[in-house]
């Protein structure tokens, strides 16, 4: 066998992994000399989050990025991370769409796609694998693992068939949960291998601290390929260090080649480079067996534990946890991977919190079970099915087969904001958030989000004072430094801190935020029957009444938006619109008036 070819995901998965996608890309270029000579099979640089959090949070053109790694890395391949029909949005897009895309990631310099999709319906990785053979690069069909009655060795090995059938040039076993264990890696890619002669990539995150294990036997079984991360960006939700995996196969019959002295030199950077995004570092990205459990991905655990903190409901996590294999039973056992974690998840916590299991349901759970995404790996709970969707029409065909071209719409819309084929591809994935990035790119005001500077000692804000305090009803002690102070939101300041060495994010209100009633937006607290609120907090995306209107209970009056789930909020009862209190972009939270309605 010939020797075991390494991709690293450091510019791509592993800072998606541990930091929230926040690496910028000025971190990114100064090291790229050194990455460029390891002699990586490739390098994962794009895709997956990184395109929203450029454009979201970094204010950069995730164009330019590309461009400018591929400047810098002039003899490495560049990979990317394709969510098949979905591209790098959150939902299905028209082919025309899907080809424009492929066609300029690839002449911006991506040479090999990792195409997946979330719910391994392979029919929505056909027109992009396509396109990726169109455009002259690499083509890489991936199996989303899980585990659930229906996800059986024989069922992934029939996919692997029907991707090399497609015209796909390689196979990645895409673990993003990190649920495989060693013998049961082993056993699958030997299954693969024996049905389909294309080389096996193995893709596992090491979130239950088993990804460098089942690496090893899978190169055993006869894997050609491993993702890995380089140690500074390793171990925990992301990959696998790439020194450990290089010096574990060093001398062996599989043996990468690569310099493990370069590779430290590598690391030595990173690993000042990662002191810079303090804030973004979680606790939840740490290794945690329980996953082998309850399934929930690390990244998903993080956002799960930012929407309870939201509620001040983080002590019920462990709740939302257990609700989690329920709703994904309830749904046909989807893998958890973008978009179906977020749909998954967002129910979960729905379903915790209203006390009532699908006393909610959000536009997306209706989306799903009425086929919008593709076929459920199971049977769906038909009551569940039958609630969601109603008397609308069930989906059965490929959902983009719905779907009209849409490139010439959407160009008409940005209009003279997009310079180029690529912004209005911007403007297609991520509609509000592109058309405010070109706005503000046009006006001259983009600016990224503040870093929190990662030093303390001293008495000024920005260095962190740590202050020891008890509290008395438990007299428990606490270790506290404030790091960081950020800006306003609904009246509300964003506050950093380091509690017994954890980072730790707060928002305080004024002292005057329920004085008569009001919350810190100035909204009514909600006390009336006729008085609509929302269950989590989130921004509305669309308002569907107007004070006059008549309205009937259950009748859907507002869209809203949180962890880039929508949710329709209904009305509580019959009769007149009173007054409406929001507008379409404005944050809202559980408790105030949103619209008042009389009886």
């Amino acid at each position: 066998m010939s020797k075991v070819n390494v991709t690293d995901v450091i510019l791509r998965d592993a800072h998606q992994s541990l930091i929230a996608t926040r690496m910028r890309t000025e971190d990114m270029l100064p090291i790229c000399d050194k990455l460029d000579k390891v002699g990586f099979w490739s390098l994962e640089v794009w895709g997956g989050a990184t395109f929203d959090a450029c454009v979201r949070f970094l204010k950069e053109d995730p164009w330019e990025r590309l461009r400018e790694l591929r400047k810098a890395l002039p003899n490495t391949r560049l990979q990317m991370l394709l969510r098949g029909q979905n591209l790098l949005g959150y939902r299905h897009y028209a082919d025309d769409v899907v080809e424009a895309f492929v066609a300029k990631a690839a002449e911006n310099g991506i040479d090999v796609f990792r195409v997946f999709d979330a719910l391994n319906d392979l029919r929505n990785l056909e027109t992009a694998i396509k396109a990726v053979k169109k455009a002259g690069k690499h083509a890489q069909g991936t199996i989303c693992y899980t585990t659930s009655p229906v996800h059986t060795e024989a069922l992934f090995v029939k996919q692997a068939q029907e991707l090399k059938a497609m015209g796909a040039d390689s196979i990645a076993i895409k673990d993003m949960a990190g649920l495989l264990t060693p013998y049961a890696t082993y056993d699958l890619v030997k299954a693969i291998k024996s049905g389909v002669d294309l080389p096996v990539f193995i893709h596992s995150h090491s979130t239950a601290g088993l990804a460098a294990q089942c690496q090893l036997k899978a190169v055993e079984a006869g894997a050609e390929h491993i993702d890995t991360a380089i140690s500074s960006f390793a171990s925990g939700t992301s990959h696998p260090a790439t020194e450990s995996q290089v010096a574990a196969l060093r001398g062996t019959q599989w043996d990468t080649g690569l310099d493990l002295e370069l590779l430290g030199e590598i690391a030595d950077y990173f690993r000042e480079v990662r002191k810079k995004y303090h804030q973004f570092e979680s606790e939840f990205t740490r290794e945690d067996v329980s996953v082998q459990i309850n399934q929930v991905p690390g990244g998903m655990m993080s956002n799960l534990a930012n929407q309870l903190k939201e509620q001040n409901a983080l002590g019920r996590i462990r709740e939302v946890f257990a609700e989690i294999p329920a709703v994904r039973k309830d749904l046909g056992y989807p893998p958890l991977v973008t978009p179906t974690s977020q749909i998954v998840g967002t129910q979960a916590v729905l379903n915790v919190l209203s006390g009532e299991r699908y006393k909610t349901i959000t536009n997306e759970v209706k989306r799903y079970l009425q086929g919008g995404y593709g076929h459920p790996p199971a049977e769906v709970d038909a009551q569940l099915q039958t609630k969601a969707v109603g008397k609308e029409e069930l989906i059965d065909g490929r959902p983009a087969d719905l779907l009209s071209p849409e490139m010439a719409r959407l160009t008409k819309e940005i209009g003279e904001l997009a310079k180029s084929d690529e912004d209005v591809l911007t403007f297609a994935m991520f509609q509000d958030i592109g058309r405010q990035f070109l706005e503000q790119r046009e006006a001259g005001t983009l600016e990224p989000e503040q870093l929190l500077p990662a030093t303390q000692g001293g008495r000024a804000m920005d260095e962190g004072v740590a202050t020891e305090f008890k509290i008395d009803v438990h007299g428990e002690t606490y270790q506290v430094a404030i790091t960081g102070v950020g800006g306003k939101e609904s009246g509300k300041r964003h506050v950093y801190l380091s509690i017994d060495g954890l980072p730790e994010e707060v928002m305080f209100e004024p002292l005057n935020a329920y004085v008569g009633g009001t919350t810190a937006s100035g909204r009514l607290q909600a006390s009336a029957p006729g008085h609509v609120t929302t269950g989590m907090p989130g921004n509305i995306v669309d308002v569907l009444v107007a004070a006059g209107d008549e309205v009937t209970a259950g009748q859907a009056v507002l869209i809203t938006e949180a962890m880039k789930m929508e949710t329709e909020i209904q009305a509580p009862i019959a009769g007149k619109v009173k007054g409406v209190h929001v507008a379409k972009g404005d944050r809202v939270t559980p408790g105030e008036v949103l619209i008042e309605i009389e009886g």
